[in-house]
């Protein structure tokens, strides 16, 4: 049986918002199989857990946002990620604040979190969502075209293709294919970090959001060129955080996809869109689980390893 994971042992972290700037500790917790991943306001009077689901996204304005009642939770995209490449499916997670840390921009520093708390398999089988059909959503047109897909697919592939219309971008490859049976989350994916332009900076703040942000948790860009000091980290580091991305918001699902997801110059909003879409349609998903897991496609059948 391909069985479902949680942690071994909790894991802490204190950060800041990109968007808040509030100072937030975060808390990792294990969770009893079937519970999914499931976000606690810790600080509120009345503590409020805010279960990860398609229909919980209740904004998409620059990141993913939860809501339960009055409740939110603001960017889980990039630990929803770290949970998707590890094969995360039960947690905890502790916050005293309304939005998630950036710590370094990236899904890295969760992906450490995790690995140092240790996975575990737990005796209950793992449950996937298995697309039947293709389904699609498009906006905009010409130069404002945007769109993403599920198309059938044994296992998980995403394809994703950017266009940016800026020089520091655009010397960097446009289009990256990450397949769960090939290629390694930790090493291909998780540390590209979310990235901005100066331009846009004063206007993000102006409506307060932004307000975290700095060269030590984003990748910022003039009207010409890269001002970190050190450079990217890939490559094509800006496709790769939109892959990073588009991984944590699909995981919201609640459930790991078996299919294969492509898009171009999509967002949170039309990755969430595509969600909901999917699940308006009961002919075309399925739920499986795997009770021989060699039978699970490759890439899914064994634990994530330590880096």
């Amino acid at each position: 049986m391909l069985k479902q994971r949680t942690l071994k042992s909790l894991t802490r972290a204190v950060g800041v918002g990109l968007h808040s700037g509030q100072r937030v500790e975060i808390t990792l917790r294990p969770a009893p199989a079937d519970t999914g991943i499931v976000f606690r306001r810790v600080d509120l009077p009345i503590t409020v857990d805010i279960p990860v689901s398609a229909t919980a996204v209740s904004d998409t304005r620059l990141a993913s946002t939860l809501s339960q009642g009055d409740a939110r939770v603001h960017t889980v995209e990039h630990l929803m990620s770290a949970c998707a490449g590890l094969g995360i499916d039960n947690l905890y997670v502790d916050i005293t604040a309304e939005e998630v840390p950036i710590l370094d921009g990236s899904a890295a520093s969760f992906v450490f979190l995790l690995q140092s708390a240790g996975i575990e398999q737990q005796n209950a089988p793992r449950r996937f969502i298995r697309v039947l059909r293709t389904i699609e959503v498009r906006e905009g047109q010409g130069s404002s075209e945007k769109w993403a897909r599920l198309e059938p697919y044994q296992g998980y592939r995403l394809n994703f293709q950017i266009e940016f219309d800026h020089p520091a971008v655009d010397s960097t490859g446009q289009r990256v294919e990450f397949d769960m049976s090939v290629h390694n989350y930790a090493r291909d994916i998780a540390r590209a970090r979310t990235f901005g332009f100066t331009r846009d900076v004063e206007m993000m703040r102006a409506n307060g959001l932004a307000l975290g942000g700095g060269l030590d948790n984003a990748i910022v860009m003039d009207d010409y060129k890269v001002l970190n000091a050190g450079g990217l980290r890939y490559d094509d580091e800006f496709v790769k955080h939109k892959i990073l991305d588009a991984m944590g918001d699909l995981y919201i699902l609640g459930k790991p996809l078996l299919a294969a997801y492509s898009a171009f110059r999509s967002g949170h909003a039309l990755n969430n869109k595509l969600l909901r879409a999917l699940l308006a349609q009961g002919a075309a998903w399925e739920a499986v689980t795997f009770a021989d897991e060699k039978l699970a496609p490759s890439g899914f059948a064994k634990l994530a390893q330590a880096w």
